[in-house]
């Protein structure tokens, strides 16, 4: 019973962080070339891991349906189905799991140290607001970035499927391009890029969040990273079924009403 109070008064903690947040982003924003600065350090960071898990999702996703495919006849269809299933589900789950490794990992830590060492206080001390110089940079910029690498991690995947596809299936550029449209339509598109931006809004919240709550010197910096990854993860996870789940009620709403 104490663990499930414990998991709710996280939550409650980290929402209330987020309003703080989105709070002071409204009074006293922070310098736009802080949030680029933060942007571009962490694209540079993670681009190399984003660009190689898209790609072996992709290829993984075309081998599987080349399986399927194969007893049917049908891998002319091959390139439409494995990139539609990508983008709308396992893409943006897989790829925000790296991201949630290496950038909510390194944000973490990187804030837990400023907080144990006294840093944070310094700055507080200085007259300056602390979520205002490190939080809200570090915020936006991991917003951004992920949100990039998200997508341009799942444009990978379709040249890993391709990829793939020549080698495994036999099937040509041309062929697995031609069936895409016609499989991939405009609802999944929206959807797989709609969580990207919730994985990426997730992220950022939770790595900052624990990050700026470290306590307990070295070995506390060290806890802040371990629960950073494993409530990313979770609160991913289960953020993928409630979208999931709500957008197939507001996609047939709008087939029904067409």
């Amino acid at each position: 019973m104490s663990r499930i109070f414990f998991i709710f008064d996280e939550i409650g903690g980290a929402l209330l962080f987020l309003k703080e947040i989105l709070g002071g982003l409204v009074r006293r924003p922070c310098r736009w070339k802080d949030v680029v600065d933060q942007t571009w350090s962490v694209t540079l960071q993670s681009l190399p891991t984003t660009a190689m898990a898209g790609f072996f999702v992709g290829a993984i996703m075309a081998v599987q349906f080349t399986l399927q495919l194969r007893d049917f006849g049908a891998l002319g269809y091959l390139g439409g189905l494995a990139t539609s299933g990508t983008i709308r589900e396992i893409g943006p789950l897989l790829i925000a799991f790296m991201l949630s490794g290496k950038v909510g990992a390194f944000t973490s830590a990187e804030l837990g140290t400023m907080k144990v060492t006294e840093q944070i206080d310094a700055i507080r001390c200085l007259g300056a607001d602390p979520f205002q110089e490190i939080i809200q940079p570090r915020f936006l910029g991991i917003i951004i970035s992920s949100s990039l690498l998200l997508g341009l991690g799942l444009l990978m995947s379709i040249g890993g499927g391709m990829f793939l596809g020549g080698i495994f299936a036999g099937v040509t550029s041309e062929e697995y391009l031609r069936h895409i449209p016609t499989i991939l339509a405009w609802p999944s598109v929206v959807l797989g890029f709609f969580k990207c931006l919730l994985f990426a809004l997730i992220l950022a919240t939770i790595c900052t969040y624990k990050g700026y709550m470290t306590i307990g010197g070295a070995r506390g910096v060290g806890r802040s990273v371990v629960e950073t990854a494993v409530s990313t993860m979770v609160a991913i996870v289960v953020m993928d079924w409630v979208a999931s789940f709500l957008a197939e009620i507001v996609f047939t709403l709008v087939r029904e009403t067409l």
